[in-house]
């Protein structure tokens, strides 16, 4: 299909099941965000609803985003209320019980916001909001209070924002999130891009996307090649389960990988969903067979009407701890915690330190086997030739005074 045709809207009730519908459509990007599903007569074509999902549809639409393109909902077990991609997507009625602690901004991105579309907590790196829009509204989305609103970020605020990454010597590393940075043109995303590779001290640019999950189609030729223009560039994705991975989206991020595109996966731990370590070995597995790397696991954060989604920490433990020595290590995420108010990632996980003294370390092995390791006889520090070779460079002390 030429770039930018766009394919004609029927007036009458929509048609969006998969075998219903024109290839050349289906396989339409744009076709894809303009049906998207959003209430319970687009739901109903595909699956049974449940008595629960229906009237979670009608209670939670003034309070959160419901959306999904036809392509993941083509996902979804027609029948049972339980199937991961119909808990991703549909909403619960124990979304309406909010707890004291869950928070409207659960990791302090506002109060890290020093201009619009900036969200700066980390010394060396920031955040670039550049769209509100994603091609689905996830159940357990961190940014629910902005993501699919009116108020998508304009042209000076980016403006304002590449300006304050300009100005700002200490950013090296910059990730590009939304919303999902794929749903813009690839004009205007190569812009960004460009701008963004043209300040000196901007050493990595990184894409946060659900797009290779939800909506594959998306990545092509075309946008791959002008992604390529910009390394190093790094997209990271969100799996959440095994049943996400399909012929389409992993020639998604094969296609991406093949030009040269690292990609990574941000899993989030949710209960009932993924949270068993079949789930997850399998899930790991399949993603280092396509060439992703598991980066994270995150612990679900404590965003408004998800407290049924979260897993307890010891339970999320006991989960990795079922991963380390089973799985490659190539496959294995890092399990962290985005602390509340804006703290940052915590790694958390099993003490595999027993004890320590200066004659040997006792550990335990992923098989509960208790292991002692010597301490070298030798314990005075010497200089290195890192010492040598780094004094007086400003390679990295000059630019961590950032308070």
């Amino acid at each position: 299909m030429a770039a930018g045709k766009r394919l004609p809207i029927s007036s009458q009730v929509r048609t969006l099941r998969r075998d219903q519908v024109d290839p050349e459509a289906w396989n339409d990007w744009r076709w894809q965000l303009r049906n998207m599903l959003t209430q319970e007569a687009d739901f109903e074509q595909l699956i049974s609803l449940s008595s629960g999902e229906t009237e979670a549809l009608a209670r939670t639409s003034k309070l959160f985003r419901t959306g999904a393109t036809p392509y993941y909902a083509s996902l979804m077990n027609s029948e049972r209320a339980d199937c991961p991609i119909r808990r991703q997507t549909i909403p619960s009625l124990a979304e309406m019980n909010f707890r004291e602690e869950e928070l409207r901004d659960p990791l302090g991105e506002d109060s890290h916001s020093p201009v619009p579309s900036i969200f700066h907590k980390y010394p060396d790196r920031c955040l670039l909001y550049i769209v509100d829009r994603c091609a689905i509204y996830c159940r357990h989305c961190n940014r629910r209070r902005i993501v699919g609103g009116d108020t998508p970020p304009k042209k000076d605020e980016i403006d304002e924002a590449i300006a304050y990454i300009a100005s700002e010597t200490r950013i090296r590393d910059v990730l590009i999130s939304g919303g999902d940075p794929l749903l813009l043109s690839n004009r205007r995303l190569d812009d960004i891009l460009g701008r963004l590779r043209a300040i000196d001290h901007v050493e990595i640019i990184r894409i946060g996307t659900r797009v290779p999950v939800v909506l594959p189609m998306r990545i092509d030729e075309e946008l791959c090649t002008m992604l390529a223009k910009h390394h190093p560039l790094f997209v990271n994705t969100h799996f959440n389960h095994p049943v996400e991975i399909t012929p389409d989206s992993r020639r998604a991020c094969e296609m991406m990988v093949n030009h040269g595109i690292p990609v990574g996966n941000q899993a989030v731990l949710l209960r009932g969903i993924n949270s068993s370590v079949r789930c997850l070995r399998t899930l790991m597995r399949a993603l280092i067979r396509m060439r992703v790397r598991p980066y994270y696991l995150f612990q679900g954060d404590t965003v408004l009407g998800t407290d049924h989604l979260r897993t307890s920490v010891d339970s999320a433990i006991d989960l990795v701890d079922g991963l380390r020595g089973w799985i490659s290590g190539m496959a294995m995420p890092q399990l962290v915690l985005d602390a509340p108010g804006g703290g940052g990632k915590i790694p958390i996980g099993r003490q595999y330190l027993q004890s320590m003294d200066e004659n040997e370390v006792v550990l335990r092995n992923y098989r509960g086997l208790e292991i002692h390791y010597p301490q070298p006889v030798e314990k005075d520090p010497h200089v290195s030739y890192d010492e040598v070779y780094f004094a007086g460079t400003p390679e990295d002390d000059d630019r961590e005074g950032c308070g």
